[in-house]
């Protein structure tokens, strides 16, 4: 691999004897990794689990299959996994994943969260906010909100309010190299340099957002020092920050005159590149009066809500009910006024109000466990592949008619409704494939 003018002289120097080592890892094959959604029924047992860590493993996903269309698989390479488990937030929590897309990091938040709690998952390019959304409801999540704003714009909103952020940052990208040559035509020697400068003035509005005794673990997918044992040091000195130390499992090795923080290099760790530290804030101690969401239904509205529910589901869903339009969404409780934000996904989209109806969307069925929906149908794989590409399906005469949710793998793929022995196919035009 023909690296930058200047990455390996710099790399030489650093890592010394190692050097050659390092080098030689870019020759073999990037790594590839996945999770398991703990919000949704596993129902197969997969091979190769990553130690130490929960829900992941080795390998690649097939995207077009059910288990990862159905939100029970996600694909993330093993190191950008640590992001997440360094962080492992308390059920409970309120988190914010300030650099959010694609939606890897945010994900497996919600993993540890567990429809408790609330997070924010904020990008603020408009483009790679519609990828995320789209990853976050696949995943099926209930307690997330999806913003696309600044981070100066965002600490205006929630200033003093997170238990924890995570950020990683936008970076020098160096430990994408291996996976993505392309990264390396952006490289220079300043770039590192440049992309400290953004980090710091991203960070110094993050920090604005931490409650007392607040979390922030920082991140990058670079090994040069000026992005991160460089930031954290400055955290420290002009922050007041406090520097936890990060469990170091599969090869992670201790930072650059920082034992508490964790690098992963290809030649230890059996993955891309990666640096995460875990630092602790006094906060901002001030108790910001907060204008609340509070629902807006008209009481027909929630009188054709109520009957939907009362009919087709065995849970009660808690939180906050809005319309937007005709759209009907589920906020998580205690949020502020959000009226100045860009809001990409307003918590979880339940359905539509049409005529004297409501109608349930794709998000619902896909956030919905089986046991707490009263009726649904079972595709096999082949009906899936069929619905997938937007076919309808035929189903036993005795099926009454009415909504079902749709499972596949075990798992929901959206509602649908049963007319006259077919299953009317309701897979968004947008997702399908052939």
């Amino acid at each position: 691999m023909k690296f930058p003018k200047g990455f390996q002289e710099k790399y030489e120097q650093l890592l010394g004897e190692e050097a050659s080592s390092f080098f030689m890892s870019f020759e073999k094959e990037a790594v590839a990794g996945f999770r398991t959604n703990p919000l949704k029924e596993v129902q197969q047992t997969f091979e190769q689990s990553i130690p130490s860590m929960p829900w992941s493993y080795y390998g690649k996903v097939n995207g077009k299959s059910p288990e990862h269309v159905s939100g029970l698989l996600y694909s993330q390479e093993p190191a950008a996994q640590v992001v997440g488990q360094v962080a492992a937030p308390q059920e409970g929590m309120k988190v914010l994943d300030l650099a959010a897309a694609p939606g890897g990091k945010s994900t497996h938040l919600l993993s540890y969260l567990g429809n408790t709690g609330l997070l924010v998952s904020n990008e603020i390019s408009k483009k790679r906010s519609k990828i995320l959304v789209e990853n976050i409801e696949r995943f099926g999540a209930r307690n997330v909100l999806v913003t696309n704003e600044s981070a100066e714009r965002l600490a205006k909103v929630f200033g003093g309010y997170f238990d924890m952020i995570v950020l990683d940052a936008p970076c020098s990208g160096e430990g994408m190299f291996r996976k993505d040559p392309a990264a390396m035509d952006y490289w220079t020697s300043t770039y590192p340099s440049e992309c400290a400068m953004l980090q710091r003035d991203i960070l110094t509005d993050a920090i604005k957002m931490l409650a007392p005794n607040g979390v922030l673990i920082y991140s990058t997918c670079t090994w040069s020092p000026e992005e991160n044992e460089e930031i954290v040091q400055w955290l420290i000195e002009e922050h007041d920050a406090i520097l936890e130390e990060v469990p170091f499992i599969n090869g992670m090795v201790k930072g650059i005159g920082m034992p508490q923080v964790a690098r992963m290099y290809p030649h230890h760790f059996m993955g891309e590149g990666q640096f995460v530290a875990r630092l602790r804030f006094s906060g901002n101690s001030k108790n910001q009066k907060r204008k609340g969401s509070r629902s807006n239904l008209t009481a027909e509205q929630q009188q054709l809500w109520k009957e939907f529910s009362d009919k087709h589901l065995q849970t009660v869903l808690t939180g906050i009910l809005q319309t937007f339009g005709e759209q009907l969404y589920l906020l998580p409780e205690e949020l502020p006024d959000l009226s100045k934000l860009k809001i990409a996904r307003n918590g979880l989209h339940l359905g539509t109000f049409k005529k004297k109806r409501f109608e349930p969307s794709f998000a619902l069925g896909l956030a919905l466990q089986p046991r707490e929906v009263i009726s649904k149908i079972e595709l096999t794989e082949e009906q899936f592949y069929r619905y997938a590409a937007g076919e309808t399906i035929n189903v036993d005469p005795l099926f009454p008619n009415g909504w079902y949710q749709v499972l596949a793998a075990g798992n929901g793929l959206g509602f649908a409704k049963v007319s006259q022995g077919i299953l009317k196919n309701y897979f968004p035009k947008g997702l399908r494939f052939r």
